[in-house]
């Protein structure tokens, strides 16, 4: 198995994963101009993508879900109250054939299965992702709101994850963000902070995590020095830590079997 955040932020969300056969797009927050080139930098065609699967309907999430179904043919995964509720404010334009799903249910490509689990993030029916392939787990786990119940058990059945590392507390409590909006953030249906990710995984990854790629951050309050550095004084060399990019994709990651 094989994944690349094409990029990670609230300018844009764009994960590929290729396994037993399977491509799929995570979230289509990036134009499909940007996903096109980049992918191809990896050596892989857009056109060839098996399935774009959406988490949710905020904007850096969605919003070129409709470009990327009609200019390359891509199929359409979302759940349909996520579907609705991104049309009720977003002009997604013509989507002919979405096929929703049931969040917390599992989605099927060949030998892959990709598990959808609800978040309680302030989304109308959002979700994260396992990606299940050749015994392997890759988890792409962000928009989180808080640590919710069964979540510490989920990261502990991961061989890698994309994990949320939002913020850093200091620099939202003092940063520009009004308080409405840093009461959101750091609320039961916000994001999650870097000593929060890092103290989720030092309590709950398993001898098995080949890797923790932290994403989402914040271009106001964090920095991906700052979040690998809160991580590595909480978890040590337990792992090989990334950060993903808001503005580029980050190498292609492996998950060894």
């Amino acid at each position: 198995m094989i994944a690349v955040s094409l990029q990670s932020g609230s300018n844009g969300n764009c994960i590929y994963v290729e396994a037993a056969g399977a491509r799929l797009l995570f979230d289509a927050g990036i134009s499909g101009v940007q996903a096109e080139r980049r992918l191809a930098a990896f050596g892989r065609d857009i056109r060839k993508v098996d399935a774009v699967i959406i988490s949710h309907d905020h904007s850096d999430h969605i919003r070129c879900a409709g470009v990327l179904h009609r200019k390359y043919g891509l199929p359409l995964f979302a759940s349909r109250p996520t579907l609705k509720a991104a049309e009720k404010y977003q002009n997604l334009g013509a989507i002919q054939s979405a096929r929703d799903f049931t969040s917390g249910g599992a989605l099927h490509f060949g030998k892959v299965t990709v598990e959808t689990v609800r978040t309680p993030h302030d989304a109308e029916d959002g979700v994260v992702f396992v990606v299940c392939a050749e015994g392997k787990r890759l988890g792409i786990l962000t928009d989180l709101g808080h640590i919710f119940d069964g979540l510490p058990a989920l990261i502990g059945s991961l061989d890698a994850v994309f994990l949320e590392s939002n913020y850093d507390p200091e620099m939202l409590e003092n940063g520009p963000y009004p308080a409405f909006l840093k009461a959101r953030i750091r609320g039961p249906r916000g994001h999650i902070s870097n000593i929060e990710s890092a103290e989720l995984l030092r309590g709950s990854a398993s001898p098995a995590l080949q890797w923790a790629c932290l994403a989402h951050l914040s271009e106001q309050n964090n920095r991906p020095d700052l979040a690998l550095r809160t991580h590595k004084e909480i978890l040590g060399d337990a792992f090989p830590l990334r950060a993903a990019s808001r503005y580029e994709p980050t190498g292609l990651f492996e998950v060894r079997t």
